[in-house]
């Protein structure tokens, strides 16, 4: 099991950047970022595999968000531009194995960290 630890979220508004950071326990080869806004099922941002050599956006944050990672150091970043109000959620660090390849598919991650809130106002 790995332990994974959120920070960075916060308040800013529309047009505004955010950096997350998120710290895992050990070693995995997947990582990735999801959120959840209120009454919405949790939706995948971004993906990293091992060597940074493949990463994964849903649409609505490519372009603004830039998900990149420290396999040394165990941690993963999402660096959050031009920041819209339809970005607030909580925010969730996660990592899986290998077992199903480059995936924005929450049932895919295994391990999950406690959340970081993140609020656009307009």
């Amino acid at each position: 099991q790995v332990q994974l630890v959120e920070s960075g979220g916060g308040s800013v508004q529309t047009g505004g950047s955010l950096r997350l950071s998120c710290v895992a326990s050990k070693y995995t080869y997947y990582m990735a970022w999801f959120r959840q806004a209120a009454g919405k099922e949790r939706e995948g941002v971004a993906a990293i595999s091992h060597g940074s050599d493949g990463t994964t956006y849903v649409d609505s944050v490519r372009g603004r968000f830039t998900i990149s990672r420290d396999v040394a150091k165990n941690t993963v970043d999402l660096q959050m531009n031009s920041l819209k109000p339809e970005d607030t959620a909580m925010y969730y660090c996660a990592a899986a194995s290998d077992t199903y390849g480059l995936t924005l598919r929450p049932q895919a991650y295994s391990d999950w960290g406690q959340g970081t809130q993140v609020t656009v106002s307009s």
